[in-house]
């Protein structure tokens, strides 16, 4: 069996990434576990609902709860990361799930967003190994065996045509929101997606997440990302509904997403640590 951690916000793109790993290796016949340590703004319902406007099926999913230590994998580094760095904003029974699903073999997707922290964390949850999987594509100086984070389109409900504006925009931090308010001026007919927090723009079109079909609302999605961005879901998902795509800006994972060809999840490098 293999627990898949995450710490990410509803709607992040770790946590789809994790479901879909965690619902393609029990498909396969590999025990898995998403365990999601819910951050203190969210509740379990809110995970709930992210899961089940994307998918066809919710199963083996488990909030601030585990049955079974073992293996750990996580979707990105950052997911250890935030842990640590959300310690003293976690109920004691969320500190102490996550202390006891890092300290034995951790499978970590290699990611560069908190190098400094990263270390931290791994000093203060003390796992007893850690194996590192890397997209070189994305990370050419990183380290570990050979991995691409793969969206499996298979288990996502059907999108239903019904246009509400021309051109959507992410805008669920305060960075990618004013790299989209920057530029958003241009672009009248618009929609950004948002969390329920945080300062926003009432002149804006905001749209708070998790959007009912969100795919088969826009026309154009807006690219305004200029920070390294190691695997932009929303530019498979335009390619593989056909939608059209702006970048106002770009960077390494845009570059190679854009360019990537649309595959199943690929797991061996996961179940051979198993």
């Amino acid at each position: 069996m293999i627990n898949i951690v995450c710490t990410a916000k509803p709607c992040d793109g770790l946590l789809y990434y994790s479901y879909e790993y965690c619902s393609y290796l029990n498909s396969i016949g590999t025990h898995a576990c998403l365990i999601i340590i819910s951050h203190p703004m969210f509740t379990e319902e809110d995970y709930f609902n992210a899961i089940t406007e994307k998918y066809t099926f919710y199963d083996n999913v488990i909030v601030d709860d585990f049955a079974y230590t073992g293996v750990t994998l996580i979707m990105g580094r950052s997911m250890m990361t935030l842990g640590y760095k959300g310690r003293e904003s976690y109920k004691i029974d969320q500190l102490l799930l996550l202390h006891l699903l890092f300290r034995d073999k951790v499978v970590s997707v290699y990611s560069e967003n908190h190098p400094v922290e990263y270390n931290q964390a791994l000093e203060y949850f003390c796992p007893e190994e850690v194996i590192d999987l890397c997209d070189y594509d994305i990370y050419p100086n990183g380290e570990g065996k050979p991995f691409e984070k793969r969206i499996w389109f298979d288990i996502y409900k059907p999108i239903e045509k019904d246009i509400q504006f021309k051109y959507l925009f992410n805008g669920t931090n305060s960075q990618y929101y004013n790299a989209a308010k920057s530029v958003i001026q241009k672009y009248s007919d618009h929609g950004i997606m948002i969390y329920d927090i945080g300062v926003i723009n009432s002149r804006f079109n905001n749209l708070v997440v998790p959007i009912p079909n969100v795919l088969g609302i826009f026309e154009t999605y807006v690219y305004t990302k200029s920070i390294l961005d190691p695997a932009p879901r929303i530019i498979q998902e335009c390619i593989y509904y056909k939608k059209d795509m702006i970048f106002e800006a770009t960077n390494r994972g845009a570059e190679v997403y854009k360019n990537r060809k649309i595959q199943k999840p690929n797991v061996e490098n996961i179940v051979n640590e198993l």
